[in-house]
């Protein structure tokens, strides 16, 4: 099935339904993607739509052409007023916790470099496929503008030592040491990266989606919570995910040794 356009026309990003997968591409090629006021602000809408269609299983994160995203765009951050800074980063983590809040898995295909603002994308993303010659870093450092943002999503996904490794040198990491380090779920050769995250989305839309929106929601829900807290929350979550349809007819076709046949609702 070819890709069909989201309606709703974008300067600076593009959206397409793919069958169950929707996608979402960064679409500033000249500025590596970079990620302007505008573009999160597009991007937030995009993600909206595709979310709001029962169609949309899956959620793929892209970047058109030679990178994924070099994070803010400098060249608007220049001579501001102090106003336009808190906008700017009041949007972009908006932008963050809307891939958290969509119910749909949120998938990054990665190339090239993903730095700054575009590695707290990839680090916010609930799964991420790189290709081998994908860079990531946190540099701004080096210019006197620390990725104190871009600190929340990838100190929680590499842990305190290497985030502070890569926040105080800004030196970049290559792909295969983003996977070592548990930025990155899979490295792949260049040729094989579509192949790749189309493989990986189409086994989570195999499931139902309302048993994979409850499991994504309950999972950013507990992952910060002490432990007893989580688990508080989680077995609530659970017995209600057992009460609902999906979980009844997936049970059942366990039991019976047969493919179950999902409604994608509770």
């Amino acid at each position: 099935m070819s890709a069909a356009p989201i309606s709703t026309a974008y300067e600076h990003v593009t959206a397409t339904q793919d069958g169950a997968i929707g996608r979402l591409t960064l679409n500033r090629p000249a500025r590596r993607n970079a990620m302007s006021f505008d573009l999160i602000g597009e991007a937030i809408a995009a993600l909206q739509a595709l979310s709001a269609d029962p169609a949309c299983r899956v959620i793929v994160i892209a970047g058109n052409g030679p990178a994924f995203s070099a994070g803010h765009d400098l060249s608007e951050m220049r001579g501001r007023p102090r106003a336009f800074y808190d906008e700017l980063f009041e949007v972009c983590t908006r932008l963050m916790q809307t891939i958290h809040a969509v119910p749909q898995p949120v998938i990054a295909r990665v190339h090239g470099i993903a730095t700054a603002a575009g590695c707290q994308l990839v680090a916010t993303c609930d799964l991420v496929v790189a290709a081998e010659e994908a860079t990531f870093a946190t540099p701004g450092v080096k210019i006197g503008l620390f990725c104190s943002t871009p600190m929340v999503a990838v100190s929680r996904a590499v842990g305190r030592k290497r985030a502070l490794e890569m926040l105080l040198t800004g030196t970049p990491i290559d792909a295969r040491t983003a996977a070592d380090w548990g930025l990155v779920n899979r490295v792949v050769k260049a040729a094989d990266l579509d192949a790749a995250v189309d493989e990986l989305a189409a086994r989570v839309a195999a499931s139902s989606a309302y048993t994979v929106a409850v499991g994504k929601a309950a999972f950013w829900e507990q992952i910060d919570r002490t432990e007893p807290g989580a688990y508080e929350h989680t077995q609530t979550v659970m017995a209600a995910n057992a009460a609902a349809t999906d979980a009844q007819e997936g049970i059942g076709a366990f039991l019976d040794k047969r493919a179950p046949t999902w409604t994608h609702g509770a």
